[in-house]
């Protein structure tokens, strides 16, 4: 009676979509079958905190990942939450009860190894799409800046002379990024050829054949074929040669702090999950070597 009257208020009064009243349906039913399974007696007002514990131990203790049991959780805890408002109960069981930490997955990357042979390989065609391309996927590894960051520059970004991007990040917040000789000559040939097109409008940096800002869409696909010659990673995308810029940075003596202002994190928290990374390899790479490990 109480699940069925949640259900029709989820379809009626919040309009969701059929899929998502059948995903709480369904988190709601295994719930119940549960707590049934503990004690017949047990109804929807009659079940503690403690019952709402041990369902969400069993969970984990199954397998379940921690994302799956907050999702579950989170459906009994709306149940509740309408339960009170219908006056049905007092107090919810769910008001104290705290799910899972989410896993934290660390960053995708590329090895040294891959990204080399891409970028030193014959991969890239010399012409202006193969020149434009090389340049993307240097830029993405030299810099370490956002898909749309890169597909935002215009040529007045880019300070040759003095070796370094202007990108506007996140909240409109700009900051100069630092590029080495192999950038600056790649701009540079890249710039010749797009030349010889004869069109760019509204003076992008990143074009396509005729003339037009690249699109994200684009250089996602781009990407992810030239990742394809070189790694079998599961995920090829520019935020993989985003996070193979930053581990390769870490890896090579880099700052925390510097690489958080490289990257435009807010927080060096969110720059941290580079040492994890780094960490994971180190530890491969000392079971690998050590004699007794």
């Amino acid at each position: 009676m109480w699940l069925e009257s949640f259900l029709k208020y989820l379809a009626y009064e919040r309009n969701y979509s059929d899929r998502t009243i059948a995903e709480y349906e369904n988190d709601l039913k295994a719930f119940e079958s549960f707590y049934k399974d503990l004690n017949q007696t047990l109804t929807w007002g009659t079940i503690d905190a403690d019952v709402v514990r041990d369902w969400v131990v069993s969970l984990m203790e199954a397998g379940y990942k921690s994302s799956t049991v907050n999702r579950r959780l989170s459906a009994v805890r709306s149940f509740y939450k309408y339960s009170l408002k219908r006056g049905w109960l007092k107090v919810s069981p769910v008001k104290n009860i705290k799910g899972p930490k989410r896993e934290k997955l660390l960053p995708m990357f590329l090895k040294e190894s891959e990204i080399n042979h891409l970028l030193d390989g014959h991969f890239f065609s010399d012409d202006f799409t193969g020149r434009r391309d090389r340049l993307i996927i240097n830029m993405f590894y030299a810099t370490g800046i956002r898909l749309s960051e890169l597909t935002g520059l215009n040529d007045g970004d880019v300070d040759l002379e003095s070796k370094q991007l202007k990108v506007l990040g996140k909240r409109n917040k700009q900051r100069l990024i630092p590029f080495g000789q192999e950038l600056e000559a790649l701009l540079i040939e890249y710039k010749n050829e797009r030349t010889l097109l004869g069109t760019n409008v509204g003076g992008a940096l990143f074009v396509d054949d005729s003339g037009c800002r690249l699109k994200n869409e684009k250089v996602r696909e781009l990407v992810q074929n030239y990742l394809s010659l070189v790694t079998t990673i599961k995920k090829k995308s520019p935020h993989v040669l985003r996070h193979t810029f930053a581990t390769s940075m870490l890896n090579n003596g880099a700052d925390l702090e510097a690489l958080r202002e490289l990257l435009g994190h807010e927080s060096i928290s969110t720059t941290e999950i580079y040492t994890h990374t780094t960490f994971e390899e180190l530890k491969k790479m000392y079971n690998k070597a050590h004699p007794r490990a």
